[in-house]
Order: C-alpha cells, then structure tokens, then sequence
C-alpha cells in the first residue's frame, strides 16, 4: 500500500521529508498522467542504468528526461495554478505560507 502524505488544503503540494513537493497538475485526464509517469519511470531507471555503466552523457539524457516528465506532469516548470502564486516547492512548510495548517497537522 502507497505511503500516504499529507497534502495542503488547496492540494498543490504534499509534504514528505519536511518539505513541499509539488502536486501533480489536477487538469490532467487519467491517460495523460499514466503516460507521463510511464515516461518518468522509464527516465528514472535509464538514470540508474547510466550510473551503473558511467556513461556521463546517458545520465545527461536520461536526467533531462525526468525533468521533462516532471514538467509535463506539472511537478517542475511553470505552476500550474494562475492565481500567481508563489511556487514553494522545496520549502519547509513551517517557512511557508503553509505554516498555520502544517502547526495544526503536528
């Protein structure tokens, strides 16, 4: 069973590891979230697979892979709520603008 973290009230970010990591962007359809994390797993593992062999430019490649997955599930890049705010992923929710609802999940 999936470990289970807990999310913001408007859902744009769990907390996992005392941080914020950005959730993935709620508009897209089932089929395009099962392709894009087709896509992410498969990067991931060619990253692991460059590791294993040192071949520096597989590694490139496969981590501009993940990058682009990630975007594209809408975890990195641009935001993808347009109410302009403030992308607080990598935060630690008690310096953000999340810091009252993370003291009352304590």
């Amino acid at each position: 069973m999936a470990k289970q973290y807990p999310h913001t009230p408007d859902g744009r970010y769990f907390v996992a590891k005392n941080r914020l990591w950005r959730c993935t962007d709620p508009r897209l359809d089932e089929e395009q979230k099962r392709t894009h994390i087709k896509e992410l797993m498969k990067a991931r593992r060619a990253v692991r697979t460059a590791q294993q062999h040192g071949d520096d430019d597989a590694l490139r490649q496969a981590r501009d892979a993940v990058q682009a997955a990630k975007e594209a599930l809408g975890e990195r890049g641009p935001v993808w709520w347009d109410d302009n705010a403030p992308d607080e992923g990598g935060f630690a929710p008690h310096n953000s603008s999340y810091a009252k609802w993370w003291e009352s999940q304590l």
